[in-house]
């Protein structure tokens, strides 16, 4: 996979129409955005992708940095999400989309505090993936709570 990665990212080549990695990519290119919607993708932010990456699809470290790079070209060059948020619907199970709700907390919390922009965004994919707002506020809750971070909502 790795060889794939590194080729997509030299080559600026297309993803397997429906294989795992083109799931991955599109889980990226989101973490991706909601780090960058307030305008500043820092590097703790990146740092916490790859790590995310990492622990839910099992890539090697240099596997997950080459993933967010490759999504980061991606995100750079798409003004819509759709495409990305139709791969999630098409291909990853209702439950796990809460799962990809949460890592979305995560990036948004990375620095403590919730940006408006990062709160509608995720309102917005919450949306788009059939995650309710119940659900997405459990999901904020969970991750508030294990990062111990006070929240004002």
């Amino acid at each position: 996979m790795f060889d794939r990665l590194r080729a997509w990212f030299e080559e600026e080549g297309g993803v397997q129409s429906g294989g795992r990695d083109e799931l991955q990519l599109a889980v990226a290119v989101l973490l991706i955005e909601a780090g960058r919607v307030d305008d500043a993708l820092e590097e703790r932010e990146r740092a916490l992708i790859s790590r995310l990456l990492e622990r839910h699809f099992g890539l090697a470290h240099a596997e997950a940095g080459v993933l967010r790079q490759l999504a980061e070209q991606r995100a750079e060059r798409s003004a819509q999400l759709f495409g990305f948020v139709r791969t999630v619907n098409e291909r990853l199970p209702r439950e796990r989309r809460v799962e990809l709700i949460e890592m979305l907390w995560e990036v948004a919390y990375v620095d403590g505090v919730l940006d408006p922009l990062e709160d509608a965004l995720l309102r917005r994919i919450g949306g788009l993936i059939d995650v309710s707002d119940r659900e997405r506020g459990i999901a904020r809750l969970r991750v508030v709570e294990r990062l111990r971070i006070v929240d004002e909502e």
